[in-house]
């Protein structure tokens, strides 16, 4: 029997169940951003332990942006939160409103001896639909926008790079529309967004699928896009 429309509707949106949470929260791993204590909500994110490097990445909803990243070697943390806007310490409703400016986001703590930048613009353009101004799949806003947000000359580099060499592959029809912009402070999001996906796995994956980010990566990409 076909799933009724409206149901799937209802699985598309990035809003968790806030007033109903399905498990206990996890911590974040306690060897990533600096002293072993997970991020408290609305504080800046923190700074990286030394031999560690951080990239940042809008990809819509931030629950589908965590995943990919993880699952890279090299890769030691990734915290989910908002960025690109001025509002200081954003909560989930205020950014989901449209008015702070702010797009959802991942921070991504790395050792660049085991996991490179590069591999890193690789699993993002992987994760996303470059080709939509507008949001991303089932979730429309500016704060469900695509971004790259750099922190040095470096990253700036290599992302107009790997951005210049997604658009001449071919790989989409339209234009490759995600900005490269130069970051910002970055807030971290409410503890029952760090790591949805592991959390309330069947709402998750329900939700990916039924708002069309699987099935659009899984034309694109292949059967094992993450």
């Amino acid at each position: 029997m076909r799933t009724p429309f409206w149901i799937l509707m209802g699985l598309a949106a990035c809003t968790a169940q806030a007033g109903a949470p399905a498990a206990k929260p996890a911590s974040l791993p306690a060897s990533a951003p600096s002293s072993g204590s997970a991020p408290k909500a609305g504080a800046l994110a923190p700074e990286p332990e030394p031999g560690l490097e951080v990239a940042t990445f809008a990809g819509g909803c931030f629950w589908c942006m965590e995943p990919p990243f993880e699952k890279l070697s090299g890769v030691k943390a990734v915290v989910s939160g908002y960025t690109g806007g001025k509002e200081p310490a954003p909560t989930y409703k205020q950014v989901g409103y449209g008015r702070t400016g702010h797009a959802e986001a991942v921070r991504v703590y790395f050792d660049p001896d085991f996991v490179t930048y590069e591999e890193l613009l690789d699993t993002f353009w992987r994760s996303i639909d470059p080709t939509d101004a507008g949001g991303q799949f089932a979730d429309r806003g500016a704060h469900y926008r695509t971004a790259i947000f750099v922190h040095d000359e470096m990253q700036k580099a290599a992302a107009d790079a790997s951005k210049s060499k997604l658009s001449a592959s071919k790989k989409f029809e339209a234009a490759i529309v995600t900005p490269v912009e130069s970051v910002g402070p970055f807030w971290v999001a409410e503890e029952y967004h760090q790591d949805y996906y592991k959390k309330n796995p069947g709402h998750y994956q329900r939700y990916r699928r039924g708002s069309g980010r699987a099935g659009f990566l899984e034309k694109h990409w292949g059967k094992k896009s993450s």
